[in-house]
């Protein structure tokens, strides 16, 4: 798990359930990686630009409706479902291993 700071964020209309693809950059040892990420509920594109969150870096690939997913942000889910993001609450050096 690392830390990365969302460098873009667009809508992805073609998902199942309603998504954003992320550009998510991790620092000089892992780059910039995409994401999907199911967080539309509790967040606007606007919210997300610039925002750092914690990912699982190391899982392969894996395609979504077309897209390559190559990192798993993550979160917790609320009362209904809807994903509410881990993130640092002070900033920190993109890449950070979590501990």
């Amino acid at each position: 798990m690392r830390v990365g700071h969302v460098i873009e964020v667009n809508d992805f209309p073609k998902a199942l359930k309603p998504a954003y693809k992320l550009v998510i950059d991790f620092g000089e040892e892992y780059g910039r990686k995409n994401s999907s990420a199911q967080i539309t509920y509790h967040y606007t594109k606007e919210d997300l630009l610039n925002m750092q969150v914690i990912a699982v870096v190391n899982f392969p690939p894996k395609r979504i409706a077309g897209f390559i997913s190559e990192c798993l942000v993550l979160g917790i889910y609320d009362e209904n479902n809807n994903v509410i993001l881990l993130k640092p609450d002070k900033p920190v050096k993109n890449g950070q291993k979590i501990g």
